[in-house]
């Protein structure tokens, strides 16, 4: 899959890889104390949406609000798998 280190300074990271199940999950850490995992649960989405708006997101200031207006932008939902 492939993975996003953010540019800014920050140790944020953004993920894909695959769930044990072979569901695609995103996942969040920020070095520090958060790492969250989302499971895609849109039918017939794309690496290379998810690709963009993982990008995009993670060169954001606020990585995982601008992770969520970028799937919402490309209507990709997700549901949690751990906080």
């Amino acid at each position: 899959m492939f993975s996003f280190h953010s540019k800014t300074g920050a140790s944020d990271f953004l993920g894909l890889r695959r769930g044990r199940s072979g569901e695609a999950e995103i996942v969040y850490d920020d070095g520090a104390a958060r790492r969250m995992v989302w499971r895609v649960t849109s039918a017939g989405c794309d690496e290379s949406s998810l690709r963009d708006a993982m990008e995009r997101a993670v060169s954001r200031p606020r990585v995982v609000a601008a992770l969520f207006a970028e799937l919402s932008t490309r209507a990709i939902t997700l549901e949690v798998v751990s906080h």
